[in-house]
């Protein structure tokens, strides 16, 4: 298991590298250039330096005024020791901002994360159990359901009917307009309606794929052999289901749930900027539209290197939850 583990992290620095080197050619290459807005911006505020030396100054601070290789190289130099520059949008250290900002983006993520497992993995298995059955039929229209709907789509008709129609909670934001005048609980509670929405969104859309993933395996666990065989020795069926059949079925969940795990800090783009929550995937919204490179280069490092760990947590507990299954 060492040696595979070592394997695979020689293996993600590699891909993270070209992935880096990617990122940072399709930048140099964009057809317009926000150095020179940058530069032009800040030449025209009063007892600043002029716009040549403002250009010159960037172009060396970012390895623009070299080719793309060298230029990457100096960037790499510098994200290795976690320094991105400065924000462009924001007027501050990128890694600054961060910390600022993740926050938000974990905590609507957990609180999403829990309501999807708790809701999506035991309605798999009771549809499974009662198969062509009206609870099956029910699960199997919201997991389509939860499929097919666009996030923005779903966020909107959420804000229309508990925003405009019943007014129960607040169009976006993350607190309410007398929040600093309230109780240290009443904050909590506050910050905590404004997650609501936010949060049912994320769930229903994403409780349909793990909803189908657990009714398929629950399905084919209990058209085993070895299903069969205690059932034909005259155990019980609740034995049966919860003790042979869930265990195996959750062998497969186990490695999904655990590849889902660094996604919590990826931060939910569509739903942040719909609801307007400060966090990651709000943040590099803003930041993409108002052309700051810098922050634009690290959000989508932080991606890659988010969805290289989760495939490696992935593999990693498979071979740890099946005893079957030997890493070579």
């Amino acid at each position: 298991m060492s040696k595979f583990i070592v394997k695979r992290l020689l293996q993600c620095v590699l891909i993270l590298f070209f992935v880096a080197l990617i990122i940072y050619a399709v930048m140099r290459c964009l057809p317009t250039s926000y150095v020179e807005s940058i530069a032009r911006q800040r030449s025209s505020l009063p007892g600043s330096k002029s716009y040549t030396e403002w250009l010159a100054q960037l172009n060396a601070v970012y390895g623009l005024d070299v080719g793309i290789f060298r230029g990457f190289l100096k960037w790499l130099a510098s994200a290795v020791r976690l320094d991105f520059g400065d924000s462009w949008q924001y007027n501050v250290p990128v890694m600054e901002k961060f910390k600022d900002v993740i926050w938000y983006s974990f905590a609507l993520g957990a609180v999403s994360f829990f309501f999807e497992l708790i809701i999506s993995i035991p309605a798999g298995i009771i549809a499974a159990v009662k198969q062509y059955s009206k609870i099956d039929y029910a699960v199997t229209v919201i997991a389509l359901i939860g499929v097919s709907l666009p996030t923005f789509f779903f966020a909107t008709i959420l804000k229309l009917v508990f925003s405009i129609k019943l007014g129960w909670f607040d169009l976006y934001g993350m607190v309410g307009r007398y929040h600093e005048q309230l109780s240290a609980w009443g904050q909590f509670g506050d910050i905590a309606k404004h997650f609501v929405l936010p949060t049912c969104t994320i769930v229903i859309i994403s409780i349909g794929s793990m909803m189908r993933y657990t009714r398929t395996n629950m399905l084919e666990v209990l058209n085993s052999d070895y299903i069969r065989t205690a059932r034909a020795k005259g155990v019980a069926e609740n034995k049966v289901i919860s003790y042979h059949a869930f265990r195996n079925t959750l062998i497969p969940i186990v490695t999904i749930v655990g590849g889902s795990i660094p996604g919590l800090f990826s931060g939910a783009l569509i739903t942040e900027t719909l609801f307007q929550i400060p966090g990651i995937g709000y943040t590099s919204y803003q930041a993409m539209v108002g052309g700051d490179i810098p922050f634009s280069m690290f959000y989508m490092i932080f991606m890659a290197v988010l969805t290289l760990l989760g495939t490696l947590i992935a593999d990693i507990l498979y071979a740890v939850v099946d005893p079957r299954v030997r890493v070579n």
